[in-house]
């Protein structure tokens, strides 16, 4: 990843192989754009309008400097309309510079410069090149755009005018970029996490990787192996293993920022490192990208990675639950009965929904605890995606408070959801006649209906539930992020818990 600096140097003397230049919808130019353009002897909007990049957000235009400033090229990008402009567009702006700038060392630009706030803008700005600049090459041989280990991206120089890069105002900035590179790296390590197939990704690896964190971070850490689930009682997340050879793990991170009597804030999410849907078993082509089932894990696990570095002053424990879903003699069946954390027990209808089985145990579990809130991520629902599209997280929940600061951080991050209701009128669709709910309804109100599971295990703790099963994988690529795992909701939980500390 990269490192971020501060510096006043005027765009025109800024040595770097590549400089950034923002600009706005019907050309308006940004900083810098105009002091390059004399320097290069022309005049680079004059330039956008010749190759028909009219500066909304997202354009691009990559102009060659000849040797004429220290530069080598400028890449002209742009932010939209010039009074709509925010922490949003900005870090979009600056995820495609990350993206164009990743075959390039060195990248100086004066994006920083654009926004009412500094500190904001720095965040932006340092949090979407690092984004943008992201690759997963870990299994690539054949080069990359030539460069087989992916990004060359080492450092960014972002560029200051006098008055915001001056005394004060400089320190705020300077702790902002490392603040936003902090969240960015997270959620990049959180990709890593979801894009590594699941082959080499199983419980124990991820187990593992989350054990390393946790000691390199000095968190403490417990990792509950399939003997020790038995005799806890964690049914939910030995039956769904049940059909793997690969054994199912739980993990225990702990975040000590406060004393030890504060109340600590509990999150977690679905850590089902395959799905196969079990002896319910999906059609051939759902499979393809099951690997990321263990999104809202990963997202958990690089929330608690963050902490250690930015140490908001609050308590915070998660409690993640690790299984591959697959179909044997081993498997559970439909129509089995599980017992879960806590003694409630669920009747299995399709194993295919399984990720409610091993979060109810864990659920009930942090429940115990006594937290604040209790916060869990999932790519739980097809029905979340057809209710609210791929961009967009579901949220629901038992406090509406925790909901709507949650929608908050998620519009701050750029990791937008839309709440949809508990309704508990349809908790009649998950009555069993032989447990204490089923794990599936009818075909209607699918993300409701696990929601509600979900809430039979909470008890009154203030929860929220988050169906990320749109924004938490790109299938294919969008106009933002590259084919894989994105790390939603992990920037949206960690500035809800900054906002808390």
């Amino acid at each position: 990843m990269p490192t971020f600096d501060l510096s006043t140097t005027p765009a025109a003397e800024a040595r770097a192989d590549l400089l950034v230049l923002p600009f706005f919808e019907g050309r308006q130019p940004g900083p810098g754009v105009a002091d390059v353009g004399k320097a290069l002897g022309g005049d680079l909007m004059a330039a956008a309008k010749a190759h028909d990049v009219s500066g909304k957000l997202g354009d691009t235009l990559t102009v060659p400097t000849l040797g004429r400033i220290p530069a080598s090229s400028v890449l002209l990008v742009g932010l939209g309309p010039k009074s709509g402009v925010g922490e949003q567009q900005l870090r979009k702006a600056a995820m495609r510079a990350g993206s164009r700038g990743s075959k390039f060392g060195a990248v100086a630009t004066t994006l920083g410069q654009v926004g009412d706030d500094a500190a904001a803008s720095a965040h932006a700005l340092a949090e979407g090149m690092a984004l943008g600049a992201y690759a997963f090459t870990k299994y690539k041989q054949r080069p990359i755009d030539g460069n087989a280990k992916g990004s060359s991206l080492k450092k960014v120089l972002v560029l200051a005018d006098g008055g915001k890069g001056a005394g004060g105002a400089q320190r705020a900035v300077k702790a902002a970029m490392k603040r936003g590179q902090v969240y960015a790296d997270a959620s990049n390590w959180a990709r890593d996490l979801v894009n590594t197939p699941s082959i080499d990704a199983t419980p124990a690896f991820l187990a593992g990787e989350a054990e390393k964190m946790a000691k390199a971070g000095g968190l403490k850490v417990k990792v509950w192996t399939k003997a020790e689930l038995k005799r806890g009682g964690f049914g939910g997340i030995l039956g769904v293993g049940s059909g793997s050879a690969n054994e199912p793990r739980m993990v225990e991170v702990t975040y000590t920022g406060a004393g030890a009597s504060a109340k600590p804030i509990a999150i977690t999410g679905k850590g089902i490192t395959f799905d196969s849907g079990g002896l319910s078993i999906k059609q051939a082509d759902w499979m393809e990208t099951m690997k990321d089932d263990m999104s809202g894990a990963a997202a958990t696990l690089a929330v608690m990675r963050a902490l250690t570095l930015l140490k908001p002053k609050v308590n915070v424990i998660t409690a993640i639950p690790f299984a591959e879903n697959m179909p044997s003699g081993s498997a559970i069946r439909p129509g089995d009965v599980l017992h879960h954390w806590g003694g409630k027990t669920s009747e299995v209808l399709n194993t295919d929904a399984e990720g409610r089985l091993v979060l109810a145990d864990v659920l009930a579990f942090l429940a115990e605890r006594k937290p604040r809130v209790l916060i869990d991520s999932a790519t739980l629902t097809g029905a979340a995606m057809v209710a609210v599209g791929g961009d967009l997280w579901a949220v629901m929940g038992n406090d509406q408070t925790l909901i709507d600061d949650l929608l908050a951080a998620g519009d701050a991050e750029g990791e937008p959801g839309w709440q949809l209701p508990l309704w508990k009128g349809y908790r009649r669709l998950i009555e069993s006649t032989v447990a204490d709910v089923k794990n599936v309804g009818n075909r209607y109100g699918g993300a409701i209906t696990a929601a509600l599971f979900l809430a039979e295990f909470v008890g009154d703790t203030p929860w929220a539930h988050l169906d990320v099963a749109g924004p938490a994988f790109v299938d294919g690529s969008n106009d933002w992020w590259p084919r894989g795992g994105t790390g939603s909701p992990a920037r949206t939980i960690l500035r809800y818990i900054e906002s808390h500390a």
